[in-house]
């Protein structure tokens, strides 16, 4: 076992069974300190609380495709959390739903003191991705019931992984006990869009959750054609979600991550807002999209743009 195992912040975390304290019991286990003792693997240098269940899909993504691009990936987490990577040097910070590390290895390049937290298998391409970054702590556990802390962490952040659980309400709120007062919290859900365009993706999703994987892959792989060709991607792509990077393996990735995962939930902004308020936070502030022009911000405030979000970020109250 590797020193990384033992750069694991125990302090950040909790039993998330009994709540109590845990403690590094040998090399490859972790006990906690409550009056029944439970005990959690650490398996290939992650902390494993929970194992994969509703979110294999996330697994196969992450493991399959290499989607990872530095300079994108800066620019959109800065649109998506209103902070940039050198922002939190020194802080820790949560990543609540890590996949394959992206935005993690860019943190701890920062170097913030992160934990990266996720339920698929998605959290051994992350381990791999950020192995050379001791600071970054990847571990398996489920957002519906995680093993951490309350009031620990500086920024939290959970970009387009809450929408695919079963309760993403109770998801939301695990989080945000997670971070101190005067911490901030980002959130980015996929938003609502209009009923014809809900109804068409619900009965859609109805078939693709449940087709083999070899056959989602080609579904997958047909969609990114009309996601290349000017105009039809514009238009297109407002009646069923197909992905319109200018990267093929970019749309590939994110065909697969739109039709796979078995829990896809949308929102509103009225919704997320309500969702900080009642869990102490300040005033959120909407983030708006990477993109712009009065066309485009026309389309996206009018929910018409199939896989497009909801934003926020907020400080909880002192």
């Amino acid at each position: 076992m590797n020193s990384i195992t033992y750069s694991i912040d125990l302090s950040a975390l909790r039993c998330p069974r009994c709540h109590s304290d845990l403690l590094l019991h040998e090399a490859e286990l972790i006990r906690c300190q409550g009056s029944v003792t439970h005990e959690f693997p650490i398996v290939r240098a992650i902390p494993r609380f929970a194992g994969e269940t509703y979110i294999e899909s996330f697994g196969v993504q992450w493991n399959r495709y290499e989607v990872i691009r530095p300079e994108m990936d800066t620019v959109t987490f800065h649109a998506k959390t209103g902070c940039w990577p050198q922002d939190l040097a020194g802080k820790k910070v949560l990543d609540a739903g890590v996949g394959g590390g992206r935005y993690a290895r860019l943190i701890g390049e920062a170097g913030a003191q992160l934990v990266g937290l996720d339920l698929s298998s998605a959290v051994e391409k992350a381990r791999k991705v950020c192995e050379d970054l001791p600071q970054v702590n990847i571990i398996q556990a489920d957002l519906l019931n995680p093993p951490l802390s309350e009031s620990v962490f500086d920024f939290a952040y959970s970009i387009g992984v809450l929408h695919h659980c079963p309760d993403p309400r109770k998801a939301f709120a695990q989080v945000a006990k997670s971070v101190k007062p005067g911490g901030q919290l980002a959130v980015w859900l996929y938003r609502r869009n209009t009923l014809p365009q809900e109804l068409i993706n619900k009965a859609l999703r109805a078939v693709t959750t449940r087709l083999p994987d070899s056959v989602l892959k080609f579904w997958s792989k047909l969609l990114t054609i009309p996601g290349g060709v000017p105009g039809l991607k514009q238009t297109g792509s407002k009646l069923i979600n197909f992905s319109t990077f200018e990267d093929k393996h970019l749309r590939l990735c994110d065909n697969y991550d739109w039709y796979a995962p078995k829990y896809q939930s949308h929102h509103t902004l009225a919704e997320l807002r309500q969702w900080y308020l009642e869990e102490g936070f300040e005033e959120p502030r909407e983030l708006r999209p990477e993109k712009a022009g009065r066309l485009y911000e026309w389309v996206y405030d009018h929910d018409l743009i199939i896989g497009s979000g909801v934003n926020m970020v907020a400080q909880k109250r002192s």
